[in-house]
């Protein structure tokens, strides 16, 4: 298992270079959920040290079975979980409410964050309207260490527009708050290369790392 995700790895980093990026400077998020400690473990011996969970829930069991990881949490972040999750990851990227920033500030006003904005603007989708976006930057900086914002691409069509935006939002944000924001957390394992174009700084991979997701 170890060779499979280290060549599937260096395939990851072959693909990065070709877009012109440096490999060496792109944060991987080895996307963990739905496999088990010895995926993870063998994702760590292959050199990916930052694993993201969607559910705290299973990013706990993880936790307790798996040593020497960074942790992120990547997926939609009820409410009600909030002081199980605060505290635990290294950074959660899934922040999309001022609501919800408030809450984890509450539960731990130290815990590092991202800003999920829906670039896409699709219903299904979570994170912040990009008309409201720069707005709620303002908020959650006041709040938590907000490093950066994050999103998903469109489920059709070009992701490169979205990616974009997002990357202009950061700019605008970054000018409109005099304080660098430097994590761009955008590009899956089926869009990352239109993601590093716009200027993504760390990807979130599942499939291209460990291939299909066990049932």
């Amino acid at each position: 298992m170890i060779q499979a995700v280290a060549e599937r790895l260096a395939s990851v980093r072959e693909r990065i270079a070709r877009t012109g990026r440096n490999p060496d400077d792109i944060v991987i998020v080895a996307v963990t959920k739905g496999f088990g400690a010895e995926t993870c473990r063998a994702a760590l011996e292959a050199g990916l040290t930052v694993l993201g969970e969607n559910r705290v829930h299973e990013a706990k069991l993880k936790m307790e079975a798996v040593a020497g990881a960074e942790w992120h949490l990547i997926g939609h972040l009820q409410t009600n979980k909030v002081r199980q999750a605060a505290g635990r990851f290294a950074l959660i990227h899934s922040v999309d409410s001022i609501r919800l920033a408030g809450e984890l500030a509450r539960a731990d006003p130290q815990q590092a964050v991202l800003l999920e904005v829906n670039v896409a603007r699709e219903a299904q989708k979570h994170g912040v309207d990009p008309d409201q976006a720069l707005e709620a930057i303002t908020a959650v900086s006041s709040l938590l260490p907000l490093r950066g914002l994050m999103a998903m691409g469109p489920s059709q069509g070009d992701p490169a527009p979205a990616f974009r935006d997002l990357r202009q939002l950061r700019d605008d944000a970054e000018q409109r708050l005099g304080k660098s924001l430097p994590v761009l957390s955008m590009g899956m394992s089926g869009d990352f290369e239109a993601a590093l174009e716009a200027g993504s700084t760390m990807l979130r991979l599942g499939q291209a790392l460990f291939g299909p997701r066990p049932n």
